[in-house]
């Protein structure tokens, strides 16, 4: 083993297996660093599936929202989602992440000490052809699931910023704006939040026989 990876020498690093009935091995996740572990609910929704969670449901223009947090309990360490089932009304649709020329979809997540922000998981969007410009734009006009992995920070600073806390709330916006097939409706910005109990790590051996 090289020299760098002496102090890694015997720590396990986190991962999880997905099985299907048959015990088959459907997918699999690991983790970069050992004080890490992504919350089996988090895995779920990540795969499509649906979780029992306390939801919030919002209402924007030509829009509608149910929001949740995938885990009630985070420790330092921790991955967790915070998710976003959009419902576009009918016959509108907003654009995808990466469309330019006009204004798409994008969650705004606040920077807060304690707080990782990590990726944001969009679906494959439609083609959308707009004939009176005769142009293909990537766009949302089905319900859609926006899923955006954050993590408890695990470093020994952000344990100093967040010993005696009990919980900590994330806030966010989600950015968009409607169009139909005649006309884009004013920009719209809804503002989120979620709050997840903090718990500290469980730092006892467990006894030997």
């Amino acid at each position: 083993m090289p020299a760098s990876n002496k102090q890694q020498y015997g720590i396990p690093f986190p991962g999880t297996f997905m099985l299907d009935r048959t015990g088959a091995v459907t997918s699999r996740y690991f983790e970069q660093a050992y004080q890490e572990r992504t919350a089996m609910s988090t895995v779920m929704v990540r795969l499509g599936q649906t979780i029992r969670a306390e939801a919030t449901r919002a209402k924007g223009s030509y829009l509608e929202l149910t929001t949740y947090a995938t885990d009630q309990v985070a420790a330092p360490g921790t991955h967790f989602s915070v998710v976003m089932d959009v419902k576009p009304a009918s016959k509108v649709h907003v654009y995808a992440p990466g469309v330019t020329g006009y204004k798409p979809i994008a969650l705004r997540i606040d920077a807060q000490p304690g707080l990782v922000v990590r990726d944001a998981q969009f679906p494959a969007p439609e083609d959308y052809f707009f004939a009176p410009l005769e142009e293909h734009v990537a766009v949302y006009s089905k319900p859609f699931r926006i899923v955006q992995d954050l993590m408890i920070d695990p470093s020994p600073q952000a344990a100093k910023t967040l010993e005696g806390m009990t919980s900590l709330t994330v806030k966010g916006v989600l950015d968009y704006q409607a169009c139909n097939d005649k006309e884009c409706f004013l920009p719209q910005s809804i503002p989120l939040t979620w709050t997840v109990a903090l718990k500290p790590l469980d730092r006892e051996r467990a006894r030997q026989p």
